[in-house]
């Protein structure tokens, strides 16, 4: 059987969608660096389902070409790569994931990702490495990166460079240029930057990273999409995490209510715990799963942070807290408090409401706002 990948390089708006989705079934089944911040032949890809999903451990050799090898954790230890490993059931590649599996060989996380994105349904009109290519020679050309503009929708962003060296924080900005171009739809992702960040750590140049992020951006499977676009969508996805805290984390919930003038606003900032204040070595085991699980995982891990944080304040310790800064702080120090084994294992001991429910209830939130008027960033 043979599948047909067909990209077609023009430029498409992205969805203002909301986030990911996860996958359909029930559990089982289913301390940064920061900074501020043409046309081109159709391409037809034709793969084997066989060749698509066979790992060849020495086809990312190149990758890491980004990386400041000082600051990666000593967690990256190679290890024997298993020919077969992305054939195996989903079930149980959820469950390699979660245990970390990917984190024993640096060229097996890197061929994971990609074998994941590519398998990720998306518009017909998705920019591909030849394309980026082709925009990036004629973006930049000569021309100091410096010189050209950043993306609106990175206006006030801070932007984690995790383990990046200085090539690779100078990719990141480009291939974030180019997204916006590429992408003019976009008004507002404040969790993109972080996650092209991760995937230039294990990408073999900036055209694979670029394809792949594309990829996630276009995505469109029902109920599903993989990057927050909008303020809309992202405010949307701060309530619904509001109303899962409130059912399933009570007493922190509470807590937090009570030491803050607005709940809702330390809530706004779940997403960026995840993926702008977890160090690196929690972050790209969040990616892991993220990659498998969609947004559900996001959920949960979020409200593991959540319990922990009220295991390990007492109430009398946050009179006159600046409680959303005091969470923040909390969740770069993680490390000190649980092992991301230990953090992930709780996330995934949590019940959540199906990918289903959870979808509904955020577009639910989403239309509220609307009825209110919320849908740009105020001031902008």
């Amino acid at each position: 059987m043979l599948q047909v990948g067909l990209n077609v390089p023009q430029s498409p708006g992205g969805a203002a969608g909301g986030f990911p989705t996860a996958e359909p079934t029930e559990d089982g089944n289913t301390g940064t660096g920061q900074e501020m911040f043409g046309s081109s032949p159709v391409t037809v890809v034709i793969t084997s389902e066989t060749d698509t999903w066979d790992i060849d451990s020495s086809s990312c050799l190149g990758c890491g070409q980004f990386v400041d090898w000082d600051k990666m954790p000593d967690l990256e230890q190679e290890a024997p790569v298993p020919t077969d490993i992305l054939s195996r059931p989903l079930k149980e590649l959820k469950k390699l994931a979660r245990e970390g599996y990917w984190a024993a060989n640096r060229s097996l996380r890197a061929q994971v990702y990609h074998q994941l994105i590519q398998q990720v349904s998306c518009r017909l009109v998705t920019p591909d490495a030849p394309v980026y290519r082709d925009v990036a020679s004629r973006l930049f050309g000569k021309l100091n990166l410096s010189s050209h503009p950043l993306p609106d929708f990175l206006e006030a962003c801070s932007m984690p460079t995790y383990c990046l060296n200085p090539e690779g924080v100078t990719a990141l900005k480009k291939i974030l240029i180019c997204v916006g171009h590429l992408f003019p739809d976009i008004t507002y992702s404040p969790t993109l930057p972080s996650l092209v960040a991760l995937l230039l750590h294990y990408s073999e140049d900036e055209a694979q990273c670029f394809e792949n992020i594309s990829r996630l951006i276009a995505s469109n499977a029902p109920h599903t999409s993989y990057i927050d676009q909008s303020f809309l969508a992202h405010r949307a996805s701060s309530m619904t995490f509001g109303d899962l805290a409130n059912k399933h984390c009570p007493a922190a919930h509470k807590l937090i209510a009570s030491a803050s003038e607005n709940i809702f606003e330390v809530y706004s900032e779940w997403l960026s715990w995840l993926f702008h204040d977890l160090p690196f070595s929690y972050a790209i085991r969040v990616f892991d799963v993220y990659l498998l699980e969609g947004q559900k995982v996001l959920y949960r891990i979020a409200l593991a942070l959540l319990k922990q944080y009220r295991l390990s304040v007492a109430s009398s310790e946050l009179e006159g807290t600046d409680v959303k800064a005091d969470l923040q702080a909390f969740v770069q120090n993680i490390a000190d408090h649980i092992s991301v084994d230990k953090l992930l294992e709780r996330a995934f001991g949590i019940r959540l409401f199906s990918r289903k429910e959870i979808w509904l209830l955020q577009m639910a939130n989403r239309k509220a706002l609307m009825e209110r008027g919320i849908t740009m960033v105020q001031g902008r």
